[in-house]
Parts: C-alpha cells; structure tokens; sequence
C-alpha cells in the first residue's frame, strides 16, 4: 500500500514511517521545505517538498496513495492565541481532508491529542467519552487540535471520508529532532532543580504510537477516536524517572500550584519582553496544575496498542539525543535550545 505521512520528520513522524516501512508499505513523506531533520536520511521513501498550507504542494505527494497519515501540526503554546497555529492545525486539516477526498483515498488517519478528551484521576482516568476541559486555559493548541478532530469525524460520519483519529497523550521515544520532549531531558541535564511540579500526565512511547497509528489504516473503526497512551505518572515520579535517566538527583520539594502560577505570570512577562518563546507561561501553568491522565484500554483493545515501559521509551530518547549531538558542553546547548524556540 502506498501511504503519505505528513509531518514525517519530527518525532513521530520518523517513528511512523519507521514502522510502515516494517509493514511493507510505499511511503510518500510530505517534508515542510524549512526542515533541517535527517531522521529520514538513508531510508526507501519518497520525499516531497511541500506545506499542508498549499493545496498543490499536498495533491502532488498524495497522489497515487491509498491512505494517508496526517502528523503534522503546530504543538507551540506561545503565543497562547496565536492565529497560525490554528491555521497549521485547523487549515491544514481542511487542505488535507479536501486532497484526500478528490485524490480517492481508502483510509485517513489523522494523528490528534488526547488533550481533546477530558482528563480524568488515576482512579478514574480520562476515556474517548470524556468531554474536552481544556477550553478554559485559553491556548490556541488545544482548541485547534479539538477543532481539527471535529473536522476529520465530521468528514467520518457523514461518509465523505473514511476516516478515523489517534489521540497521543506526551511521548517519548528515538528521532527527536526537534527537539520536543527532548528539551525537558537536556534542560535537566543542564540545570537540574530541586523541586517537582504539581500536576502529572499520562507518557507512551512514540514508537507505540506509530504502531499504533499503523494499526488504525485496518482496525481503525471509521469515525472513531482512540486513545493511545500506557503510565499515568504525576510529576514526582515523572522527574525521578528523568533524573535517574541524566544522572542527576531527582527533586524532591514539591512546588505548590501557586508557585507553578507565579512562575507562569513572570515567564509570560519575560516572554513579552524578550520576543521570545519563555519555557512556561501563564496558561502553561495552569493547564500543568491538573492531572492530566488517561485511559488508552479502547486502543489496547482494538488496535492492539503496545504497552512498552515508559523508562524504555524516556532512556531510549536520551541516548538518541546523546548518540545525534543534543548533549553539549552548557554554553553550546543553550545557543542550540534557542536556536529552535
């Protein structure tokens, strides 16, 4: 089968063509033309140059393919409300949806979030039923991923399509070139802090979530959303996994919730000044107090979504990063980290 991913180049995307490769399929690789990834370098794909902002550029990779796994997206949270994200996430979508249509594809996979559902408690984590609490932080990411879910299904449901969505929670894995989670490890590494936020998160492995996403172009139930997540961890446990990881001392005060929003109000007034994307916001902290977790049993059950350790996926990660040159003397990293903000 002959498939086309987008946002093939980052951490998921070098994951899942990875893994449709291993299932035997042709793969179409949509490359936005500022990329500076090698994480396709040596592999049997097609690549074409092209933004899912250009109609033409999109009809020219798709062509020919029967399905199609849409990865990319803008996931920056400043600023909060910025317009373009929501164009990349909301107007791309449509630009994809619309291709995807004239061009006779069999199968539309699109890579969503699982912030589109409600989170939940570990006790009672957040399902595909679980309606979206996240309107309230006020971030352009969020809405425009819930918004381009409602497009897909919209397309799903009323047969235009066939067409189905895979919710990621936070990953971590190989091929980050970004890089996205990766940034946490560095900065850690870099400057390890005594304490640990509130909040917590449900963490998966990319690599899951790219067999995952391969999983759903036949098991996929059209118009139907799934989940794809493993570990609710909260923060403590989380930074104790990533400072065992760097070799540095895990933190162990714990930070209050109006310390987290006192950080947020000062690194939305140093971003302000600076022009600069600062590493929380206002709105970041907020959305960071809350336990975001999760429940991935549909996938589990449906797809047959790996369950691979999220130490495997954290420490594979970090060894990737240090084996590609993301783990530099201090003075050379911090150019680096702001080089990509």
């Amino acid at each position: 089968m002959k498939t086309l991913v987008t946002g093939p180049d980052g951490l998921l995307g070098s994951n899942i063509v990875r893994a449709l490769l291993d299932a035997g399929h042709e793969v179409h690789a949509l490359v936005h033309p500022s990329s500076r990834s090698t994480t396709l370098d040596g592999l049997p794909v097609q690549i074409f140059k092209g933004d899912i902002l250009s109609p033409d550029t999109i009809a020219a990779a798709m062509r020919g393919c029967e399905c199609v796994i849409h990865a990319a997206a803008s996931t920056a949270m400043y600023p909060p409300r910025d317009p373009k994200i929501t164009a990349i996430n909301v107007d791309g979508t449509r630009n994809m949806l619309d291709a995807a249509a004239r061009e006779g594809v069999k199968r539309f996979v699109h890579i969503g979030s699982a912030s589109s559902f409600g989170f939940g408690t570990k006790l009672q984590p957040g399902t595909e039923e679980t309606p979206y609490k996240y309107k309230t932080y006020g971030l352009a990411y969020y809405d425009s991923k819930l918004a381009a879910q409602n497009l897909v299904l919209d397309r799903a449901r009323s047969g235009a399509l066939d067409a189905v969505v895979v919710n990621p929670t936070f990953m971590f894995g190989p091929y980050d070139s970004g890089p996205s989670s990766g940034r946490m490890l560095i900065k850690f590494k870099q400057t390890p802090f005594p304490f640990y936020p509130p909040g917590g998160r449900n963490f998966i492995d990319a690599r899951d979530v790219a067999a995952g996403a391969v999983a759903a172009i036949d098991r996929g139930r059209t118009g139907e959303c799934y989940i794809l997540g493993n570990r609710n961890m909260d923060m403590k446990e989380f930074f104790s996994l990533v400072a065992d990881t760097v070799g540095e001392k895990a933190p162990s005060i714990p930070l209050p919730e109006w310390g987290m929003l006192a950080a947020g109000a000062i690194g939305a007034a140093i971003g302000e000044i600076s022009k600069t994307p600062p590493e929380i916001t206002w709105e970041i902290a907020l959305s960071g107090n809350t336990g975001s977790y999760y429940s991935a049993a549909k996938a589990v059950r449906e797809l047959g979504l790996p369950q691979t350790p999220v130490e495997t996926a954290v420490r594979d990660e970090w060894r990737w990063l240090c084996d590609n040159g993301y783990v530099q003397p201090r003075r050379k990293l911090i150019d680096m980290l702001r080089k990509g903000d």
